[in-house]
């Protein structure tokens, strides 16, 4: 499988927030690097400040509440250009973040009171069909990738939503419409071209058995499988309240009885004017399902089937969005299950009831849970990497998403979402699953999950790895999971 991919600013390992910046002579610190950045990279480069619109651009994020103010952006064109963005930091100390398509939700994450470097400019999508590779660029959203390899009639194991970025996306795993065939995004991957700590330009192929593990530094190109792709059938199956028990009872019969790789569901259970109601995306990686499998979640009493037809990839992909939202603060968290049972869907029911009916008046806008389905081969695809810690099981997620508008109630809100996974949680294990201590899907981590909690076992070698690649600790100015 490919390697870690921790994701952390982009794919950057581990970090700090750091408040350096926030104090006047930390911005004097690295307003001198910004200048000094400005006057080491090439004309393929830019420095920006604030007023400016590439600075707007380059500290934007999905959600508001992950977006920071940093003393300029960088956005380099060159992976030399990242190297020496990268020694003039660590030589300052200056605090930085990392953005590709600026999709996660933790604040300091991808963004920075620092300086921010956008791979904006990394835009490549390099089709060879002699390899049946790509070689893609760490700026892209998968749908501009999707949209590249169309005329070539294939496809890659990638995001899932409209507007979801490539990079921070395949380092943290990946999950796909694809994974049950192909496994995660970062299980796909033939190579890195990465720039490490100290600046220096490399290649990460499986013979680099720890930097493939764990990734350290700043990926400027992935090299990705491709695979054939024909148009797909799926689309929203939305159940209104009265037909949940029987949603519960199809979710459950199709993850007995479909082990078809090509088909894939996700359910939301969403909290809607006081009620919980379902919106159930269905996929099948080809232009028709065989007869049946998807035959229980049509038949459900009041669900509504019309978006469901044959459809391009790139259609299908656009149908949702990940990008767009009303409300100006984010957080996702995760709950590991291993089979999706009654008592367990039956909890995230009444979970998403009880914290809509609580938070609701807290100024919650967008609350839902998604259980999302996978085949117990799923983990199988890939080898040995940073997340998952134990590929030997199977972990499918509950996505856990809130969104409000009160800023001052983020407590409140992050609060919920422990107490809410830990639910679920609990459910699973009362239900006879081992999962008191399983690993949580690091793209919807918290940004305080501690890191055996998502990374395991394997946290004690990425520690070594660090130090070994990063003795500085200059990723360590950026954000994400520290180690």
């Amino acid at each position: 499988m490919a390697a870690l991919k921790l994701t952390s600013a982009i794919l950057f390992s581990l970090a700090l927030r750091s408040s350096y910046a926030q104090t006047s002579s930390g911005n004097d610190t690295v307003l001198t690097a910004c200048h000094s950045i400005a006057s080491a990279v090439s004309s393929a480069s830019g420095v920006y400040f604030p007023g400016s619109s590439n600075y707007a651009a380059d500290i934007a994020h999905w959600a508001n509440s992950s977006t920071e103010n940093a003393v300029c952006s960088a956005e380099p064109g060159t992976a030399a250009d990242v190297g020496a963005i990268l020694r003039i930091v660590g030589q300052s100390r200056s605090p930085f973040g990392v953005k590709g398509g600026g999709h996660s939700p933790n604040p300091g994450f991808s963004s920075s009171t620092g300086i921010e470097i956008s791979m904006t400019r990394f835009s490549e999508v390099t089709y060879h069909e002699s390899s049946q590779t790509v070689d893609v660029g760490p700026g892209l959203i998968w749908d501009e990738v999707y949209s590249a390899l169309a005329p070539q009639n294939v496809s890659v194991v990638g995001g899932r939503i409209e507007g979801v970025g490539l990079a921070g996306f395949t380092l943290g795993g990946g999950l796909s419409y694809k994974s049950n065939q192909r496994g995660l995004s970062l299980d796909n991957v033939q190579a890195y071209e990465l720039v490490l700590p100290n600046g220096t330009v490399t290649t990460v192929t499986s013979a680099d058995d720890d930097l493939w593990f764990g990734i350290r530094g700043i990926v400027t190109k992935f090299t990705l499988k491709t695979f054939q792709q024909t148009e797909i059938w799926g689309g929203t199956v939305v159940v209104p309240s009265s037909g949940l028990d029987a949603a519960v009872d199809a979710i459950v019969a199709f993850q007995d009885n479909v082990t078809d790789p090509k088909a894939d569901i996700n359910a939301a259970f969403v909290y809607a004017a006081g009620e919980v109601i379902l919106n159930l995306l269905i996929f099948y990686d080809a232009p028709t399902p065989p007869a049946g499998i998807f035959d229980g979640f049509l038949a459900i009493p009041g669900a509504n089937a019309s978006s469901v037809s044959t459809r391009t990839f790139l259609d299908m992909v656009r149908f949702e969005t990940g990008t767009g939202s009303a409300d100006p603060n984010i957080l996702l968290n995760a709950a590991p299950v291993i089979t999706f049972s009654k008592p367990v869907l039956n909890a995230v029911i009444n979970e998403t009831q009880f914290w809509g009916d609580r938070l609701t008046p807290e100024s919650a806008s967008t609350w839902f849970n998604v259980v999302e389905v996978f085949l117990p081969s799923m983990f199988s695809h890939g080898s040995p990497s940073a997340y998952p810690p134990d590929r030997s099981v199977t972990i499918s997620p509950v996505n856990l998403f809130l969104g409000w508008t009160n800023s001052s109630a983020t407590d409140i809100m992050h609060d919920a979402l422990v107490q809410s996974a830990a639910q679920m949680r609990a459910v699973a294990v009362a239900d006879g699953q081992d999962v008191a201590n399983a690993a949580i899907y690091s793209n919807y981590a918290l940004d305080d999950a501690p890191l055996a909690s998502v990374y395991g076992g394997n946290v004690q070698r990425l520690h070594e790895i660090r130090g070994t690649y990063d003795t500085d600790n200059v990723m360590g100015l950026a954000g994400g999971f520290k180690f």
